[in-house]
């Protein structure tokens, strides 16, 4: 754990945080892990200064839902929309084929991405927990990056898998990951599995479920009380049904979207499940879902919300509803990608705001590139300019872990070519032709 101090001089300040006020120029002082001050001219002996000034500082974003484990097998599919035909290659031809070491290469290959684009903690949704090395594997590539994560454990997708150590591994991993200091903790992939979730409960772990109305319904059993609640997750939540989402909501659970995969694969429609979440009076979180399509950034998926669901409430306007809901704000956008992911992640209370007390996860983008000056709406800048480039620093836990642009204890050069042969290894061991061109 780091026990330097750093302070932030300088920059234009924005906290999140509705009682820290937002500074035009201000400065944040970090000791150790945690952020001590929010202000205006602060001094601070002995602290290593990062000069501000032109820059935009602020909490570190939060990806609430990714395949960590599909990282070798970036943009194999960009065109896909039919998820079937999706989980037959990445799983049942691919993901068979996976060694504890791909497993390792795929999760520190995303895991890098997403500190270079200012991510600083992920929820990884590992579908793919083939062994308990193959976890292991996974954990070892999250721990050593340095992000901040919520490994969630699950059985593997594909027929050739077995999922007989789970869910009786998780004893093991909590004791081991789920302590008070560690960066790296676990919860249970545990879809609709009853027993599993008993299981985990008993642990006090997380458990998520990705959840699309037209393939899956809840079962009377997980409406008696005190089944759902706020350890729960619910990714996606499209197409479903109103008396559903009422009782997603009366418990408390948690909603993720991911704007860009649910159009790819049509998952949603113009209900648009962050407008229902939102309109019930839940704090729906975003997720960037999957590589073999997207880049890894929170920008493009800020930038989709956004335009989505200004798309989807003026359709349901021209149409005729006249209590169609307001189209969203920046704001919001951003909240959704900060404050909610943390509270999705139950870490609400020490990441998402840079607020005295809770841990340094602080980003800082330049503000100096040619499509992102003259600053006039910080909060728009971020959500609709600001892109992958612009992020100059990155710091989780006190730790600085990009500086100047650069990513720092990751050698790139070496992670490219060990990600590539893992690749060129499963093309070959599955024998699937991944067209190059189209």
């Amino acid at each position: 754990m780091a026990t330097n101090r750093t302070l932030f001089q300088g920059g234009t300040v924005l906290t999140l945080d509705a009682n820290v006020p937002n500074l035009t120029v201000g400065d944040v002082l970090v000791e150790g892990d945690r952020i001590v001050a929010v202000g205006a001219s602060l001094s601070a002996d002995n602290a290593q200064v990062i000069d501000a000034k032109g820059h935009i500082v602020m909490p570190g974003l939060v990806d609430a839902h990714h395949h960590m484990w599909l990282g070798v097998m970036r943009r194999l599919m960009p065109n896909v929309d039919d998820l079937f035909a999706y989980i037959d290659v990445v799983a049942e031809q691919m993901g068979s084929c996976y060694r504890p070491l791909d497993m390792y290469l795929s999760t520190k290959v995303t895991a890098a991405a997403l500190l270079d684009a200012g991510i600083t903690t992920v929820i990884d949704a590992c579908h793919s927990s083939r062994s308990p090395e193959h976890t292991d594997a996974a954990l070892s590539a999250l721990q050593e990056t340095g992000i901040r994560a919520l490994h969630m454990v699950g059985a593997a997708m594909d027929k050739k898998a077995s999922s007989s150590h789970l869910p009786g591994d998780l004893k093991r991993l909590a004791a081991q990951w789920n302590t008070q200091d560690s960066l790296v903790r676990v919860g249970l992939f545990g879809q609709l599995n009853l027993e599993w979730w008993k299981a985990a409960r008993e642990m006090d772990l997380r458990i998520l479920t990705e959840f699309i109305g037209d393939l899956a319904k809840l079962p009377v059993e997980f409406a008696e009380a005190g089944v759902l609640g706020p350890h729960n997750i619910f990714n996606h939540c499209t197409r479903v049904p109103q008396e559903t989402w009422k009782l997603l909501a009366d418990a408390g659970v948690n909603v993720t979207v991911n704007p860009r995969s649910d159009a790819l694969f049509g998952f949603d429609d113009d209900t648009f499940a962050y407008q229902i979440a939102s309109d019930l009076g839940m704090k729906p979180a975003l997720g960037i879902d999957l590589d073999t399509a997207f880049g890894g950034d929170m920008f493009g998926e800020m930038h989709a919300l956004f335009g989505q669901q200004r798309s989807a409430m003026r359709y349901r306007r021209f149409r005729g509803e006249t209590d169609a809901p307001a189209p969203i704000s920046v704001d919001a956008v951003l909240q959704a990608a900060t404050m909610n992911g943390a509270r999705a992640a139950g870490l609400e209370d020490q990441i998402g705001s840079l607020t005295p007390g809770k841990q340094a996860d602080i980003i800082m983008i330049r503000t100096d590139s040619v499509s992102v000056f003259p600053v006039t709406n910080v909060i728009g800048t971020v959500v609709q300019a600001v892109e992958r480039a612009d992020v100059d620093t990155v710091m989780v836990a006190g730790v600085l872990r990009k500086r100047a642009g650069r990513l720092l204890h990751i050698d790139v050069t070496e992670l490219n070519a060990e990600v590539t042969a893992s690749r060129d290894y499963l093309l070959a061991e599955s024998g699937y032709q991944a067209p190059l061109f189209n």
